[in-house]
């Protein structure tokens, strides 16, 4: 969690995100990769993913856009 917090962070501070719309989570414990018995096994373990989310409307709007384009 420590590093997706600090990721958070460097956005906001950075870039300017409202981190009120960020969630930090945690999961390499959870979910590893590879085993956590070797330092290579760890560092590949060690990963930060960012998923955005676009608001819905203009998810839609993408979407009539790129139909509108395919059928021209």
């Amino acid at each position: 969690v420590k590093r997706s917090v600090s990721v958070i962070r460097i956005l906001q501070k950075d870039f300017g995100v409202n981190p009120e719309r960020m969630t930090a989570a945690g999961k390499s414990f959870y979910m590893p990769l590879t085993d956590n018995n070797t330092a290579a096994g760890r560092a590949k373990n060690r990963r930060t993913r960012i998923v955005v989310l676009p608001k819905l409307d203009q998810f839609y709007d993408l979407i009539q856009q790129g139909m509108d384009q395919a059928s021209n």
